[in-house]
């Protein structure tokens, strides 16, 4: 799909897949090239590269990458939909000025719903517990008792930024105890802070995962990791499959050498490691967190509202923290604010 073209109007790149609020909300007032639309895609590269000044990604799948902004030589501005942005090329934009937004904290509260939904469902066994219920199972005798319950687990946070806090949060309400481990301690937490993983996987029985993806965090999940938490340990990924290594996760799930994993994000998504649909000890996902019509319609509006600011020459509203700008109106009212964190 390519908008009316004006030679006036500005020329924005849509990279990912199409997301019909978005599209229509800036179709009026610029000209929008839908890269995943192209019918040969290097072709509208090479011929609307050189005048894109700004792109629109779409999701986590899509990937806006150092080379291919290389090819964007006019880009100045591009607007995420999500809070993660591994998949956005920051290295070539801190280098060549282009300011990179996201949309987080609209976020925040969903993705910590579906979080607690994912613990829930691993330790208790509840999707397992249905399918029991559905395939007729109950008629021939009671579900099994859970081996695991969050009665007597204290959860280890990997990452205590907004999303974290807001899982912690919840998990004060369950009553269960909470420590975490990041970079550096959080701010005001009043949760005992780790500087390493592998001390506080051996202090806990469960790991759930809210960073970033990136090179700082890749395969922190580790076969070390693991063997840490140990036989009763259960692992939970709301991060990135980046994240997880998954070789050593399976190996530790077919072995019994940890009890159980809940996963809602995957390397190579939607095309997962096979290894994980022949385990019974592991709840899936299709990468849930966000996936409601109410906070995908807040996601949405924040993209365009960036993309708007931006072509009326005001600050970005959510800048990642990469971006050299001064707080904005937006943060101050709402309480967002960069950090490296989710």
């Amino acid at each position: 799909m390519v908008a009316a073209t004006h030679e006036s109007r500005t020329e924005l790149l849509v990279v990912g897949i199409v997301k019909p609020a978005i599209v229509d909300a800036l179709a009026d007032r610029f000209t929008l090239h839908i890269l995943d639309e192209a019918a040969e895609p290097e072709r509208l590269l090479h011929t609307v590269g050189p005048r894109i000044r700004a792109a629109v990604v779409t999701g986590a799948t899509a990937t806006l990458d150092d080379t291919m902004m290389a090819r964007l030589p006019r880009l100045e501005f591009v607007a995420s939909f999500g809070v993660g942005y591994d998949n956005i090329g920051i290295r070539h934009a801190v280098d060549h000025g282009i300011v990179v937004t996201h949309t987080p904290d609209v976020l925040s509260e969903e993705v910590a719903d579906t979080a607690i939904g994912l613990l829930l469902c691993t330790v208790r066994e509840l999707t397992k517990a249905e399918r029991f219920l559905r395939d007729g199972q109950w008629l021939k005798g009671r579900y099994p008792l859970t081996a695991a319950t969050l009665r007597n687990r204290t959860v280890g946070m990997i990452g205590l930024g907004r999303i974290g806090r807001a899982i912690a949060r919840r998990l004060d309400g369950f009553a269960v105890p909470v420590v975490y481990h990041s970079r550096r301690p959080a701010p005001d937490a009043p949760y005992r802070y780790y500087d390493r993983l592998i001390d506080m996987a051996r202090d806990v029985d469960t790991l759930l995962a809210i960073v970033p993806g990136g090179p700082l965090t890749e395969r922190m999940i580790d076969a070390e990791i693991l063997a840490a938490l140990g036989p009763d340990g259960i692992v939970i990924n709301m991060a990135r499959g980046s994240v997880m290594d998954d070789e050593a996760l399976i190996r530790a799930l077919r072995e019994r050498s940890i009890l159980a994993a809940g996963l809602d994000v995957f390397n190579n998504e939607p095309n997962i490691a096979a290894g994980y649909l022949t385990l019974d000890n592991v709840t899936l996902f299709p990468h849930l967190g966000s996936g409601t019509l109410f906070t995908q319609g807040q996601m949405e509006q924040l993209v365009v509202d960036n993309i708007l600011a931006w072509a009326d020459g005001r600050p970005p509203l959510t800048p990642v923290p990469e971006t050299p700008v001064p707080e904005t109106p937006w943060q101050t009212a709402t309480g967002g604010h960069p950090v490296a964190e989710r």
